[in-house]
């Protein structure tokens, strides 16, 4: 292993790429320690204290601590994952936009385009929500805004809509000169962030004999085990196969090749996660603010590891599973395609019959991997509430570290293969969700 390492840094382009993606990083993280003028962080750190479970908590957790810091990247990332699932989602509505999704390169870089006004509309209308939100702020009779008002806003807008811009722009910069996708790698390290306190928490317990060493040892192979799982669903998927027919033109032969297309157990990846998360962190969030016996009652009943929570909860990640895939996937389309060039699925007629085909095997195969999905989310909870860990382990989190992680040793891989180096592995291949429909 340590000799395939060696080899990464022994390819210029690839470590020069490594480098600068380190380097991309390195300034997120040092803007992510930059408050924004006017604020009392001591004051937003101990309101942040009793928001666990709350809308706040998870939009916090996805950009890197940020927002309880109420830095330069408070926005972080997130107005334009936002963007993009809302085009995407226009795509299959609008006819306009879907029209530009078929054009290829040229339908993609105006997508993008709109992606990234939506961006900026979006950031300035969080950022106003976020300065008004920080006004109203007063822990323990402290206000988080000493000076609030009409200026105060107006700043906080420039100055966090311009931190998102930028940390678009580095997530562009890395995934056009280094390894990874960018706005992925982002999100990356922003849940790798509270890893280091995790740890500190869990010595400091396992000393003060909260937790013991059997315990200790259970926690550990359940996590490496869990990992392992997702690993193998991430890059587990169905292979329909598909044979293409010869065609001659003129002196040439083309098609009679056999392929597949690969389809994930979960195409949706961790978005009906984080739709399900909003949905039942925002009436959350709304009670907090109702002083009456009846929100106390519905409070306990939304709380995170409550029944009730959990099975809402997973019954929502394997809906909106549904709901994205048959958004993202487009069975009727993917046959049209295959028939324009001469494919067809042995065994299967062309044309409406191959889409039911495809449209029968998502139906199958989306069930389980929501299944498991719902069964992640759900798991830090579980560990919390029933081990009574100083931690949190699995959620979107483990999703999205394990995911970024094969994505990038795939581009590594392919690296050091096109350069006649030896890969990670010798048998197989790893197959990241870049490389699925």
């Amino acid at each position: 292993m340590w000799e395939k390492i060696q080899n990464i840094f022994r390819i210029p382009e690839l470590r020069r790429r490594i480098l600068f993606t380190l380097g991309i990083l390195v300034v997120y993280r040092i803007g992510g320690h930059l408050p924004t003028a006017g604020i009392d962080t001591m004051a937003l750190a101990e309101f942040f204290r009793a928001q666990r479970g709350t809308l706040f908590a998870m939009y916090d957790l996805f950009v890197g601590g940020n927002l309880s810091r109420a830095t330069i990247f408070a926005l972080g990332i997130m107005p334009y994952i936002s963007a993009s699932i809302i085009m995407q989602l226009l795509g299959a509505v609008i006819p306009f936009l879907e029209k530009l999704r078929k054009e290829g390169e040229q339908g993609r870089k105006k997508i993008t385009q709109y992606t990234r006004y939506a961006t900026v509309v979006l950031a300035l209308f969080q950022s106003y929500g976020i300065a008004i939100f920080l006004e109203s702020l007063a822990p323990n009779g402290l206000a988080v805004v000493p000076n609030p008002g009409f200026g105060f806003r107006i700043l906080t807008m420039i100055t966090m809509t311009a931190g998102t811009i930028f940390v678009m722009w580095l997530g562009e910069k890395i995934t056009e000169f280094g390894i990874g996708n960018g706005i992925s790698m982002i999100i990356f390290v922003g849940c790798i962030e509270s890893i280091p306190g995790d740890v500190i928490s869990t010595i400091t317990s396992f000393r003060g004999g909260e937790l013991n060493i059997l315990l200790l040892a259970f926690i550990s192979v359940v996590m490496l085990a869990v990992t392992a799982i997702v690993v193998l669903m991430t890059q587990g998927s169905r292979k329909i196969p598909v044979q293409y027919a010869k065609r001659i033109v003129g002196r040439k032969v083309y098609g009679g090749q056999s392929t597949y297309i690969p389809l994930g157990f979960n195409t949706a990846g961790v978005i009906p996660i984080i739709f399900a998360q909003s949905v039942l962190a925002f009436p959350m969030t709304i009670i907090t603010y109702i002083k009456a016996d009846w929100a106390t009652d519905l409070a306990g009943l939304f709380a995170m590891g409550s029944w009730f929570y959990n099975i809402f909860y997973a019954f929502l990640i394997i809906a909106f599973a549904y709901f994205y895939t048959a958004i993202v996937i487009n069975p009727a389309d993917m046959a049209d395609n295959m028939k324009k060039y001469g494919g067809f699925i042995p065994g299967i007629r062309p044309g409406s019959k191959t889409a039911e085909y495809i449209e029968r095997i998502l139906t199958h195969i989306t069930l389980p991997g929501a299944v498991f999905y719902a069964a992640i989310a759900i798991l830090p909870t579980f560990l919390m509430s029933a081990f009574h860990i100083p931690f949190y382990f699995g959620g979107t989190t483990l999703l999205i570290i394990v995911g970024v992680a094969l994505d990038t040793l795939q581009q590594i891989e392919s690296h050091l293969l096109m350069r006649h180096y030896e890969g990670f592995i010798k048998k197989g291949k790893i197959s990241g969700r870049a490389g699925r429909m």
